[in-house]
């Protein structure tokens, strides 16, 4: 039996909030969220004049008895919001607290989605590509819980900005991308320019470690690269190690810039620091869950 990855008592705790979006949301179905359209729920917006057309049932006959003219009630419309979840399984998680962090993450966005009844799908970059986990309402959380937490190892070959393209639907009104942001600048490029024909509302979740944010090892040790499974002898002197941090820095830098041009937000993520602060101090601040 597949353990979860997330505590006992995280349900509960999270199950008050849910994603914002500022995006216009799509989806013809009852949701929890409103919409600037107007349409058939019970709450009221206002009136407006009778047109030839209009449903006369709406017609409001107390406003007609005062004022002796045709006014229908508006009301709005509740739609559901369709949030997709993707997950890089690139080698690079493969870290045991970063792989599990990250899943962690993953989880506690789908069960907020799926708790307020709107539609979730999750995928992930894998070799054999298989459909994703496309599901709606309550009663699915536990058996996304267990989706999520079945995914034992992270270990795509590939590159992961090279596959999330075949892993994204196309019908998202918001979309998480979870990843460590390794891959080369020149391919999130490439990724990144073509995701506003998935959604309207794109995000990253960087996760990263103390580690890879600040190593340190000293003297003479020998490192193994995670995706291609080589390694090599290096001795950590000052030197390398301000190489590393300069090379870093700029990854991070013209990461960042990259978002911005086409208009995806991000928001990095500490392991060390912990799922709570996670969730309900930087997603709350940057304002992605309410």
């Amino acid at each position: 039996m597949t353990k979860h990855i997330l505590p006992e008592d995280w349900l509960a705790k999270i199950s008050r909030f849910q994603v914002a979006t500022a995006s216009k949301l799509r989806g013809q179905h009852k949701g929890s969220h409103r919409s600037q359209r107007f349409g058939a729920s019970l709450d009221f917006s206002d009136f407006r004049e009778y047109h030839l057309g209009d449903d006369v049932r709406q017609v409001d006959w107390n406003v007609y008895a005062r004022t002796d003219k045709y006014f229908i009630k508006r009301f709005l419309d509740e739609q559901e919001m369709r949030v997709h979840i993707l997950l890089d399984t690139t080698k690079s998680m493969g870290e045991r607290a970063k792989w599990t962090f990250a899943r962690q993450i993953v989880a506690s966005l789908g069960l907020m989605v799926l708790g307020r009844d709107d539609r979730l799908s999750f995928s992930y970059v894998q070799d054999d590509l298989l459909p994703p986990f496309r599901r709606k309402g309550a009663m699915y959380r536990r058996a996304f819980l267990q989706v999520v937490s079945a995914i034992e190892e992270a270990n795509y070959t590939a590159g992961f900005a090279q596959g999330a393209l075949k892993a994204i639907p196309k019908d998202s009104t918001v979309l998480f991308i979870v990843t460590d942001g390794l891959e080369p600048i020149e391919e999130w490029q490439q990724l990144l320019k073509r995701l506003p024909r998935f959604a309207g509302d794109v995000r990253i979740v960087q996760i990263v470690t103390e580690e890879e944010l600040s190593p340190q090892y000293s003297g003479d040790v020998r490192l193994l690269d995670r995706e291609t499974a080589r390694d090599v002898n290096v001795t950590m002197s000052a030197k390398v190690l301000n190489t590393y941090e300069a090379r870093r820095r700029q990854h991070e830098e013209e990461f960042e810039a990259i978002c911005r041009r086409f208009g995806v937000r991000k928001l990095q993520l500490k392991v060390e620091d912990g799922l709570q602060h996670a969730i309900f101090q930087q997603f709350l601040k940057a304002h992605w869950i309410r």
